[in-house]
């Protein structure tokens, strides 16, 4: 029989019922059954197609082993054999799907580094050390000539009105210099809890 309860689905797949509506609402198992609560019914092909394409290799280490092991059952066509270790303990030193892992993860660690690599290349990349560098500079000459202006404007102020340059020169540095420090913190404290944007959480680097 195909279709099975929660029950059934979580003891063929050798994990707890729990991981199997965690499985159903992340969506792991979305178009794998029918019905909803106690009335679902799970379609064991699909479930374990599915999950052979959506558990990431995290999800397959540990006790998860035996889920892998289970799904290659499934697809074999074979009945689940009794579990050879206690669940939640790490797989042994010599066990096949380890060096299986180990070779999964080190394949998409390269395919990340070579996307990396390739960016940068392509001239989409630059350091950040180079960026904030160029950065400050900018900034200090753009400060730098804000400033000249600013007395500038003390001197035609004083001029204008008849009274002390030096006067008129320290209001107008002592308000810039206050606005200055305000919008430092300001700036620092939104810096501190900006989330990453979509293309830098998809870059997976």
């Amino acid at each position: 029989m195909s279709n099975l309860n929660a029950t059934e689905l979580a003891a063929k797949l050798d994990v707890s019922k729990a991981r199997i509506s965690q499985y159903v609402s992340e969506g792991k198992l979305d178009g794998c059954y029918t019905g909803e609560g106690r009335s679902r019914r799970f379609d064991i092909e699909k479930v374990s197609a599915a999950l052979g394409r959506r558990l990431d290799p995290g999800q397959m280490m540990g006790n998860g082993s035996e889920t892998r092991k289970a799904l290659r059952n499934i697809e074999a066509g074979e009945s689940p054999p009794p579990r050879a270790q206690k669940a939640d303990t790490p797989l042994p030193p010599n066990d096949p799907d380890r060096y299986e892992l180990a070779r999964i993860l080190n394949a998409e660690e390269d395919a990340r580094r070579k996307r990396r690599d390739n960016e940068r290349d392509e001239g989409r990349w630059v350091l950040a050390e180079e960026v904030a560098r160029h950065t400050a500079r900018t900034m200090a000459q753009e400060v730098a000539q804000f400033e000249t202006a600013l007395r500038d404007g003390a001197r035609a102020v004083a001029d204008a009105l008849g009274v002390d340059f030096r006067e008129v020169r320290k209001i107008m540095m002592d308000q810039w210099r206050a606005h200055r420090a305000s919008r430092s913190e300001q700036l620092q404290a939104e810096s501190s809890i900006a989330p990453m944007s979509d293309t830098e959480t998809g870059a997976q680097v």
